[in-house]
């Protein structure tokens, strides 16, 4: 609208009658730029002169600062020319006068054949004394100028090494050599204190209005560095003046403070004389334009209203008859009532009926008449707008819906007059009644919506086999940071995991195993308070929060009552189902404890209650926690030495009783630790064996013993078999023979040794027929540590082992026990019956040795000969048979 408004009066400033105004307006803007340029161009010229005149003195004394010390400096030479012997002596005082005038000089120094001999002030330069210009790099070329110009170099501003700056004049020396015309004698430079010069030249004045930059470093003028001042000052249309010095030039910049000043201070004075010269020649011309164009615009706006009328009235009368509005009006104190062709229509009327009010109320709807009248007669009343709804019956037992609309005025003779539109609703209203049907049917579907979001939520948090709360309810009890200890106590958390179910479900299958949790379930829920949190995290596992572990015995009740509610057997299609239950307690300690540390407790305690043997509970405590970390640990580290190939084979051998000749070794395992050194089984065999790396170990021994003994033959070192501990974790190993047959191992090279704890029972088939393909392999089994576990008569005569280990704990006390040594003697006696070769472990003394020859046994092993050692240690010793010395 207002970009219509700009651009209609733009077009109407552009009529011709308001040319003689704009030609006007164009000499006066012309007249006024001139002015304004040339009184600008009169004010820049004042400034750069004030700014001239300014910086003139500054610059002659400069140059007569300059030029002064230099002037000094010259006479000082000229006595060196007339006495080119002087010494330190003489220089000091004659260059003491010099100082003694009012000088900027700083220091004078004299370097006869370009070597510095002679300073003064001595004082704070003497480590200028015998400085060579020829050979130092930093001033030669300077040296090197003065002496073949003959002209004297002026130098800097430069940082000073003693703090500041200084202007440095080198000025040739030429004096008589040997009675001849002068000669080069050398050189003398003289320092100039560059703060003093400024000061004393007016640059560092507090009233100076200038801003000044100096460029021109070492005499260069135009093409030297700046020094002094802001480098801005060159780049804002400087006043430039040159400073004549000796030898060279600098060129003086100055601009006033603050920069040019553009704006003349007459400059609004101008502009104001201008402008008013311009409102006495243009207005008078402007309004007089202004008047001729209003008047012609009113006769075309006359003109235009006219037509417009016609179009408007015509326009009102297509909208009536296709909008269907129908018009009415009442006069008031007659009761008048003026209806359109429409409004009949509408209400059924014939074209000549009465037009009074009561042919409205007659038409209403009996049960819209009392309110459509008492509306109608407020807005009589009151002189309020009218507004109302209603419904009229039609012919035909058809009823139709209007709305009305009207306001009050005064007509013409001061009647009161009411007048309004009605118009047929009937469609919108039943298409609200239609939208208000959907609108119930969309809110019932929510309804069912929220209920089944509920039933989303529910099954998202609980175990749908159990009903139970399941991992993602705990995670968000462990998330909620807020602590509940306050209102609920501190509590204490149950890990809770099922022993045997495992067995269960791979024998009976899945749905015996659904049945003895959901059975768990049960008992857990039957067990516990009602504000107690239980829940399935996994498999197998359950967790309890009881906020009641503050009461002295409860969590150890409440675990005594699951264990024992749990060991009563679950009947499952006429088969009874046994499980145990392992259960870890932790409690929390302060209000502040996340119950995500809490549940980790538990978990420490669980593995505990798991490794004592099952079906049993235990407390976490703090040590308990070490213990575990340290195995952690230890697990971790085991991994690690594997990934790492830190476990390696050590080898103790074993001897003939009778030649005392090598009959075989034993590979052992120890760990080459990197931190803890080498460590034997006892650190890390229990440990190794829960992680189930055991196999792994042994797998490593057995390759290595293989290589060791290829070595040991290629370097002529006969060792006639290799023992190699077999774990029974890895003799349950359904791939232990396919393994085996890849290594192509020789047979009768190596033998098993197998622990007599281990318990041979003849259902476990996986281990009879490993043992039976093993020896058809043509690798021997050895019994270990025997007299201590599970091995028998029968045992041995089913197992047909080609040797025997005597434990060490029976050997070791046959030097004072007769029963002992009659018991050892009985088992050699057996093995010789059965044609199985006894090998006496522990054998700490040659009186062991001994008596064991004595009593028939076939091999010794034990500290008495040899330690277990490495693979090179076992060939040098071998190779030197250094067992017989001992």
């Amino acid at each position: 609208m207002s970009r219509v408004l700009r651009k209609s009066t733009i077009v109407r400033l552009l009529k011709p009658s308001y040319l003689p105004t704009y030609v006007a307006l164009i000499v006066v803007v012309v007249a006024g730029i001139l002015a304004e340029q040339q009184n600008r161009a009169l004010h820049a010229g004042k400034m750069r002169e004030a700014v001239a005149a300014e910086i003139s003195p500054i610059r002659s004394r400069l140059e007569a600062n300059i030029n002064g010390d230099v002037q000094l400096v010259r006479g000082l030479i000229a006595t060196i020319s007339t006495e080119p012997g002087m010494d330190q002596k003489r220089f000091s005082d004659l260059a003491q006068n010099l100082f003694n005038e009012r000088t900027r000089l700083r220091s004078i120094a004299a370097a006869p054949n370009l070597i510095v001999s002679m300073v003064y002030p001595m004082k704070g330069n003497e480590k200028a004394l015998g400085l060579n210009y020829r050979t130092n790099e930093n001033q030669r070329a300077a040296a090197m100028r003065v002496r073949d110009t003959g002209k004297m170099v002026l130098a800097g501003p430069l940082n000073l090494v003693q703090g500041g700056q200084g202007l440095i004049g080198r000025f040739p020396v030429e004096a008589p050599v040997g009675g001849q015309s002068n000669r080069f004698w050398g050189m003398v430079s003289a320092v100039i204190d560059v703060q003093r010069l400024y000061r004393d030249s007016g640059l560092l004045s507090e009233g100076l209005d200038l801003d000044i930059a100096i460029s021109g470093r070492d005499g260069l003028g135009e093409e030297g560095a700046l020094f002094f001042g802001d480098s801005k000052v060159k780049g804002a249309d400087p006043v430039e003046v040159n400073v004549l010095l000796p030898g060279g030039s600098w060129v003086i910049s100055a601009i006033p403070k603050g920069g040019w000043v553009d704006t003349p201070e007459n400059s609004w004075t101008v502009r104001a004389l201008i402008a008013l010269g311009a409102l006495f020649i243009l207005v008078p011309m402007f309004i007089t334009g202004r008047l001729t164009e209003e008047r012609q615009r009113n006769i075309r706006v006359l003109e235009h209203n006219k037509d417009q009328l016609q179009e408007l009235s015509h326009r009102l009368k297509m909208a009536l008859d296709t909008s269907e509005i129908g018009i009415w009006e009442l006069d008031i104190n007659s009761g008048k009532l003026l209806w359109d062709d429409r409004m009949k229509e509408m209400y059924g009327l014939q074209t000549g009926a009465r037009e009074v009010y009561e042919d409205w109320r007659d038409a209403l709807h009996p049960d819209d008449l009392k309110r459509a009248e008492e509306e109608f007669r407020g807005a009589l009343l009151h002189g309020d707008s009218y507004v109302s709804q209603f419904r009229i019956r039609l012919s035909g037992n058809r009823t139709r819906h209007v709305r009305a609309v009207g306001s009050k005025y005064i007509g013409a003779g001061g009647r009161e007059k009411i007048v309004g539109v009605n118009w047929d609703v009937t469609a919108d209203v039943e298409k609200n009644e239609r939208l208000e049907t959907a609108r119930g049917q969309a809110e019932a579907h929510s309804a069912e919506l929220e209920a089944a979001r509920h039933r989303m939520e529910f099954n998202a948090l609980h175990d749908p086999l159990t009903a139970l709360p399941n991992r993602r309810y705990l995670d968000q009890i462990l998330a909620d940071k807020q602590p509940r200890a306050a209102t609920h106590g501190l509590a204490s958390m149950f890990h809770i995991d099922l022993d045997r179910f495992k067995e269960i479900n791979d024998t009976l299958g899945h749905a015996a195993g659904d049945e003895i949790l959901r059975h768990a379930a049960h008992i857990l829920r039957a067990n516990t308070a009602e504000g107690d949190f239980v829940g399935r995290i996994g498999g197998d596992e359950f967790v309890i929060i009881s906020h009641n572990g503050g009461i002295e015995g409860h969590d150890t009740d409440l675990a005594e009552r699951i264990i024992d509610a749990m060991s009563t057997p679950v009947l499952y299609k006429e088969k009874e189902c046994r499980v145990g239950v392992s259960i870890g307690i932790a409690h929390q300690s302060h209000p502040e404890e996340e119950l995500t540390h809490v549940l980790v407790n538990a978990d420490i305690a669980l593995y505990e209650a798991k490794r004592r043997g099952r079906n049993r509970h235990e407390v976490f405590t703090h040590s308990l926690k070490t213990a575990v970390i340290q195995t952690k640990q230890t697990a971790d580290e085991i991994l690690r030495g594997l990934e790492q190939n830190e476990f390696i084979a050590h080898f103790q051998p074993q001897f003939c009783p009778v030649t005392l000749d090598i009959i075989g070794v034993e590979a052992l395992a120890r760990w080459d630790h990197p931190t803890k050194g080498l460590l034997a089984p006892y650190a890390f065999l229990k440990t190794a064996e829960d992680i189930n790396a055991l196999a792994e170990i042994d797998q490593r021994i057995l390759e290595q013993a293989l290589f060791q003994s290829c070595r040991w033959e290629a370097s002529g070192i006969k060792i006639p078999k290799i023992s190699v501990n077999l774990s029974y974790h890895r003799l349950h190993d359904e791939k232990l023979i396919d393994r085996l047959k890849q290594m192509n191992i020789p047979k009768g090279k190596v033998s098993f040794e197998l622990l007599e704890s281990i318990s041979f029972d003849e259902s476990d088939m996986t281990v009879l027929s490993n043992i039976e393909q093993i020896k058809n392999l043509g690798i021997d089994i050895e019994i270990d540590d025997f007299g201590t576990g599970y091995a028998s008569i029968v045992s041995l005569l089913k197992l047909t082992p080609r040797r025997l280990k005597i434990d060490r704990q029976l050997v070791l006390p046959i030097l004072t026990s007769t029963k002992q040594r009659q018991l050892v003697a009985s088992i050699i006696d057996i093995g010789t019956s059965l044609g199985i070769e006894v090998i006496a472990e522990g054998v700490e003394t040659m009186e062991h040795a001994r008596i064991l020859q004595e009593l028939g046994c076939y091999g010794l092993q034990g500290y008495a000969f040899a330690r277990p050692m490495s693979a090179n240690d076992l060939a040098n010793f071998a190779r030197e048979r250094r067992w017989l010395a001992a």
